[in-house]
């Protein structure tokens, strides 16, 4: 599981409630993360190897938005991954873990090991959230016609950027002056805890916002494409409003228990003894919530590919042969560029009034082809809907 306690255990001084949470049926937690991260990485891979059966024709190029969406279940198959090798060690070598945050320890290696292998569940997850952040902003920007060609580019960017920035400067801040000398007091750990949650925070306050609008602007843009708004429209901005849903859903449920853990230790870590009996109802709450993190926290990317593309079955296909992927599509990365083929009976002299209609329209359907890639079906409605599938 992700949680900014694996990077806090690793100071020799460190709090008492992460003493808590850590030491408690540690065998037990750490099959639950094994078990839990296997189960997620497997189905997740299943999810994504291509399947027989599927139709096969020419696309031009990924779509930014598929880009986005196969990045984040590549960040959770490796993240899933760090769990799983160090749930692994944890068990494996009892001797090596019990020198981990020892006072004046000569062995680093122990150290160096928590370190490592929570930085980079850290990291990973932490991409993970501003790649969600980024595909919410990217549905809305599309659907507004505001993205361009560099639009991915800058995601990269921001995500990989902000994500290793952050995770520098909350261990740094954690480990000062040194990571055998870790400043006493609850202080010291809060920057770290604020750089873990602020990606986590901002996807949970502001994708809901950003999918709002995104959901409204749909509905715009399936009126004016043909000035009407037909039950198959309706059912397409229908469809997906429950994609976003789904998304959120699952961000939540995965997520939801963190926030609770953290806030009941950071409770605990308040008082002057937690192991009062008054406390007895807050502590056993704030271990259940820390084992439910460790089954629910690597879930999330096999859940994520029930969102994007639903159940994919189970009929892998290992030739590797060019193929379309159901979910690759036109988004904001090919707006405006003219990728459907011409019908045989274009006209040359056709109005420049229709044109220009035609061109609205395709961009119209490229957007919305991006916001419900994945679902065949939506495809499908939106093709036969077009007006060049009509044949102008």
């Amino acid at each position: 599981m992700a949680s900014p306690r694996l990077e806090t255990y690793c100071c020799p001084n460190h709090d008492a409630a992460t003493q808590l949470v850590m030491n408690f049926q540690p065998e037990v937690f750490c099959g639950v993360c094994i078990g839990s991260a296997s189960v997620s990485v497997l189905l997740t891979i299943l999810q994504l190897l291509p399947k027989k059966g599927q139709s096969l024709r020419k696309m031009p190029k990924a779509s930014c938005s598929s880009t986005i969406l196969l990045l984040i279940s590549i960040c959770d198959i490796l993240g899933g991954l760090g769990m799983i090798f160090r749930s692994s060690v944890w068990l494996g070598f009892p001797g090596f873990i019990a020198n981990i945050s020892v006072v004046n320890g000569t062995d680093v290696w122990p150290s160096a090991f928590c370190v490592g292998s929570a930085m980079w569940i850290q990291l990973l997850y932490s991409a993970c959230f501003w790649w969600l952040f980024c595909y919410a902003v990217d549905s809305y920007l599309v659907v507004r016609r505001s993205a361009g060609l560099s639009t991915i580019v800058l995601y990269h960017m921001m995500t990989w950027g902000l994500a290793v920035m952050l995770c520098v400067e909350g261990i740094a801040l954690l480990y000062y002056p040194s990571l055998s000398r870790c400043e006493d007091g609850l202080e010291h750990a809060v920057p770290h805890y604020i750089t873990t949650y602020a990606p986590l925070l901002l996807v949970l306050v502001v994708n809901p916002i950003l999918f709002r609008r995104t959901v409204s602007a749909v509905a715009s843009l399936l009126k004016g494409r043909q000035g009407i708004y037909t039950e198959n429209e309706r059912r397409l901005g229908t469809e997906i409003q429950i994609r976003f849903f789904k998304i959120m859903l699952v961000f939540i449920i995965c997520w939801s228990s963190n926030i609770i853990n953290e806030s009941l230790l950071f409770y605990l870590e308040m008082q002057p003894d937690i192991n009062e009996m008054p406390l007895k109802n807050i502590r056993s709450a704030a271990l259940i919530t820390w084992i439910i993190m460790g089954v629910l926290n690597p879930m999330q990317g096999f859940l994520f590919t029930l969102a994007f593309y639903g159940w994919t079955g189970w009929r892998v296909d290992l030739k590797w042969r060019k193929r379309e992927i159901p979910w690759e599509s036109m988004s904001s990365s090919t707006v405006g560029e003219n990728v459907y083929p011409s019908p045989v009976n274009y006209q040359s002299n056709i109005h420049d009034s229709k044109k220009i209609s035609t061109t609205d329209s395709q961009q119209t359907d490229e957007a919305i082809s991006m916001l419900s890639e994945g679902n065949t079906s939506s495809d499908e409605k939106l093709t036969r809907s077009s007006p060049i599938y009509q044949g102008w």
